[in-house]
């Protein structure tokens, strides 16, 4: 049982789309679905407001941003599910 040396591996056949950054897939996703950043933007927007408020003591203040921020995160899983309704309904056609 003489082993020769091990078969040379070759890229996987399943590999169709070409490799992309980072930077170019977001731009990609983004221009496919803005709502999605917008949303979390204004998420992380209500949230960091919420927390100077918290600091400052204007506790009223703050339980209303991050009441906000609930209806924001809300609003951005609305736009990501239509996203992907919007992109499954377009691959069928």
């Amino acid at each position: 049982m003489a082993a020769g040396p091990p078969p040379p591996l070759e890229p996987s056949p399943l590999s169709t789309f070409p490799e992309e950054t980072f930077t170019d897939k977001f731009l990609r996703k983004t221009r496919e679905n803005p709502l999605v950043p917008l949303g979390c933007l204004c998420t992380v927007s209500v949230l960091i407001y919420g927390i100077i408020c918290f600091k400052k003591g204007n506790t009223r203040r703050s339980q209303l941003m991050m009441r906000a921020r609930v209806i924001a995160q809300g609003c951005t899983f609305a736009a990501l599910l239509g996203g992907m309704a919007a992109t499954a309904f377009k691959s069928r056609q």
